[in-house]
């Protein structure tokens, strides 16, 4: 089978600049396209150079419909209104849309979800190895553990994240609430000041941190009668989510249409 054509979706980001680079490091796949916000300053840069690595010749570009021309799949790391407009258009080019964007919203999701009935996309709040285990351990723990251990998620990023609680939280209060056969939007306690009364059993607490350059950490406690348990995972550079994302977009290659998450990637779906 011949290499994986990939497109980088916000390829002068950050996430962009590691996709790129993640891309160039591994075997199976090729750089077919970077691309940026129209009107983007970087437009017309060489994604290679903006990632650190000898030019490629290939220009960041704003339009996604000529890209794809030529092109297996997307892997996009952007912001909801940029992950919106392209999954229109990878749908209708047949691309494998690999979604490791967060801060969407239920109806985004819907949107998302709508065209997997003809497109292929791989959605996932986190693309690490380490953080989809640390979700189906979660998940075990909160289904043997009932409501007299209060769940607690707390997320530290860097000062340039911005949405909270983060997607990697919420997918590991997803499981928590999977665990415990709950809803999570019924249940989640997002923000307490003041004089807020008493924890509500049942609840699952988010708190949020930013500050510096972390990459991502998570912990997700269980506080019992007189005992805790607390799961957590640390990521110390962003590689790790570009080289899960690329691990997502070449397993989903020549899958039938539907939404996967990085759970059934890693085969963690019947966890």
């Amino acid at each position: 089978m011949s290499d994986m054509r990939l497109i980088v979706a916000g390829a002068g980001g950050r996430m962009g600049r590691a996709l790129t680079r993640a891309i160039a490091e591994s075997k199976g796949a090729v750089l077919a396209g970077a691309l940026e916000a129209p009107g983007s300053e970087l437009l017309g840069k060489d994604a290679a150079v903006l990632a650190g690595l000898p030019a490629n010749g290939i220009k960041l570009s704003g339009d996604l419909w000529a890209l794809s021309k030529d092109a297996d799949g997307i892997l996009d790391f952007t912001v909801p209104a940029a992950t919106l407009a392209n999954v229109a258009i990878a749908a209708e080019r047949g691309l494998v849309h690999v979604v490791g964007t967060t801060g969407l919203s239920g109806s985004d999701n819907a949107v998302i979800k709508s065209v997997t009935n003809r497109a292929v996309v791989v959605q996932s709040g986190n693309m690490s190895l380490g953080v989809n285990l640390l979700a189906a351990v979660v998940k075990r723990v909160a289904k043997a553990l009932d409501e007299s251990f209060d769940i607690e998620i707390v997320e530290t990023h860097h000062r340039m994240k911005i949405d909270a609680p983060s997607g990697t939280a919420l997918m590991l209060g997803q499981a928590a609430a999977a665990g415990r056969g709950i809803l999570l939007d019924e249940h989640a306690d997002r923000g307490r000041d003041g004089i807020t009364g008493a924890r509500k059993p049942g609840d699952i607490g988010f708190a949020s941190l930013r500050g510096g350059t972390a990459a991502g950490d998570h912990s997700v406690s269980f506080l019992g009668p007189f005992e805790r348990l607390t799961l957590s995972h640390h990521a110390e550079d962003r590689m790790l989510f570009a080289h899960g994302a690329l691990k997502a977009a070449l397993w989903a290659q020549g899958k039938k249409p539907g939404l996967y998450s990085m759970a059934d990637v890693l085969g963690l779906a019947d966890i």
